[in-house]
């Protein structure tokens, strides 16, 4: 009986994916990885591609690669969305078979402000259920 409802609790685990888009996204999934959460998979998606290859999740998606060149967003919303939209295919790969998604990342660059709009619209179309978790700036460091 024991072993059946194990078998049945594994055939029934959520499939629970977190990705992480921009700079402070891949903080975030660093800060995850590091401090041991288990039971998920990571991705790291951004317009930067050094910050991207410090961080530690095993996927990653370089955003852009045709608007950005790697070099970023410059901290201007729109480009981090014409980049995450240039690379939706990659992000739809990525999401694929999830059951759940939790997208984080930071709404003061450009890379996670709207591209992470991007990525729950992927999510969406995929029938994930999706969790937002962003971080705004303070007021004490700027506008940009």
């Amino acid at each position: 009986m024991e072993d059946e409802t194990k078998r049945i609790l594994e055939r029934n685990k959520a499939n629970i994916k977190v990705f992480g888009i921009g700079g402070a996204g891949l903080n975030a999934v660093n800060n995850m990885i590091r401090s041991g959460l288990e039971g998920v998979e990571f991705f790291a998606a951004n317009t930067d591609s050094q910050a991207l290859a410090s961080c530690d999740a095993k996927q990653k998606i370089q955003l852009g690669d045709e608007i950005t060149r790697g070099l970023g967003a410059g901290a201007d919303p729109d480009i981090g969305q014409a980049a995450a939209r240039e690379s939706s295919e990659q992000i739809r790969q990525a999401l694929e078979g999830a059951d759940m998604v939790f997208i984080t990342a930071g709404m003061g660059g450009g890379t996670g402000t709207l591209g992470s709009s991007v990525v729950a619209e992927v999510a969406k179309e995929l029938g994930c259920l999706t969790v937002g978790v962003v971080t705004k700036p303070f007021l004490f460091e700027g506008k940009r």
